[in-house]
């Protein structure tokens, strides 16, 4: 399938740009998580990921996230380039929104810097922002990118990206 990326505006950058396989990168971003009014990771210190045809996942550090209100998940997964991954439970005021987060105790080598940060699915959080801009989580639920408009797509996870 041929995809045309979306045109580039002033201070974008094209997520096609990204590179395949993916890498990971610091970020001097200012990334804050809010949800029920509390606040739960606020940082300056992530670590982004960023893949071709995705928007980047910010990875905060584990002192910068308020770790009473994660409880680890039973869930695992397994990425080809960072290893695998475990999912944490955010259970808050009673409420519990399942695998909202995960990491990588033992990522792969080539991402060593990601161990034990935690990335966080934007949808089911009240908010999440990236330098003060409130992100869009990346399409389909699957992927857990985040969206803002310094970046240009079309993004994975749309009706039809399935094979890109």
């Amino acid at each position: 399938m041929i995809v045309t990326p979306d045109p580039i505006g002033p201070g974008q950058e094209s997520v096609w740009a990204y590179p395949r396989p993916a890498v990971a990168e610091p970020s001097g971003r200012h990334v804050r998580i809010e949800h029920r009014g509390r606040v739960i990771a606020d940082t300056r210190a992530s670590i982004r990921t960023i893949e071709t045809s995705h928007p980047p996942s910010y990875y905060v550090p584990p002192a910068d996230v308020l770790a009473s209100v994660l409880r680890r998940s039973a869930h695992r997964s397994f990425c080809e380039w960072k290893g695998h991954a475990v999912y944490w439970d955010l259970v808050t005021d009673g409420a519990v929104l399942s695998d909202v987060a995960w990491s990588y105790p033992s990522p792969t080598r080539a991402f060593a810097m990601l161990r034990d940060h935690l990335a966080f699915y934007a949808a089911p959080l009240d908010a999440c922002s990236v330098d003060g801009e409130r992100v869009a989580p990346q399409p389909g639920g699957f992927y857990g990118g985040w969206i803002t408009s310094d970046l240009a797509g079309p993004f994975k996870g749309v009706p039809g990206s399935r094979y890109w």
